[in-house]
């Protein structure tokens, strides 16, 4: 069975230049004179600007205009479809997973994704997609990814898996924990509480899957 990558293509070179988030307008003199005065003082101000440098010295920070960022195409792609993603067809499906993880090994295993949830819009070019998979042997996997529609940024990838099996570590501590404070036994629904947190797009993530998250008072 062939191994698919189940968080999107990665980032494309073929790109292209838009007004920065949120929607910036560039505005235009009403008439030649206006020009002409607009360009006397842009000129007046560089040469303010440069009139504490020392010949040859190179131009300030603030001196130097800011360059548009580049957008990744295939990813205004991803951001216009929000908050469907490209998986979204996989929910419920057993096939091989391949779960991406930054400066760890990434994770391979046979299993479902059980949800998936992402923010109906991008702010600023930037959103999250969280995940959640289950395992064929019983485990589950959480996965976080940070997405950029920016040519020069690159996405973020990060994962957990929580083994009910005694014998893992990163169980035993999250059991303990929980034992302490509330004396029953952890579950995988405690260890994506604290893997995602109770942001807005994790609390859709659990509405999702139709479990009660709520604190009983």
């Amino acid at each position: 069975m062939s191994l698919e990558r189940t968080e999107g293509s990665p980032d494309s070179p073929i790109s292209g230049n838009r007004p920065p988030y949120p929607g910036a307008q560039t505005s235009k003199p009403r008439n030649s004179a206006e020009a002409q005065g607009t360009s006397r003082d842009a000129a007046r101000h560089d040469d303010a600007a440069g009139s504490d440098r020392t010949p040859g010295e190179a131009p300030r920070q603030q001196d130097v205009k800011s360059k548009p960022k580049e957008f990744s195409q295939i990813k205004l792609e991803m951001e216009v479809r929000l908050p469907a993603l490209a998986d979204d067809a996989d929910v419920g499906v057993e096939k091989e997973q391949i779960v991406t993880r930054d400066g760890k090994a990434d994770l391979g295993f046979s299993g479902v994704l059980l949800v998936s949830a992402a923010p109906a819009c991008a702010s600023n070019g930037h959103w999250k997609e969280y995940r959640i998979y289950q395992t064929n042997s019983g485990k589950h996997v959480f996965s976080r990814v940070t997405r950029t529609v920016f040519v020069d940024e690159h996405d973020g990838h990060d994962a957990d898996v929580f083994d009910p099996a005694p014998s893992s570590v990163p169980s035993q501590l999250l059991r303990s924990a929980r034992e302490m404070a509330r004396s029953r036994p952890l579950t995988w629904m405690d260890a994506a509480v604290a893997f995602f947190g109770y942001d807005p797009l994790a609390k859709t993530l659990y509405r999702k899957l139709s479990v009660r998250f709520e604190e009983r008072i």
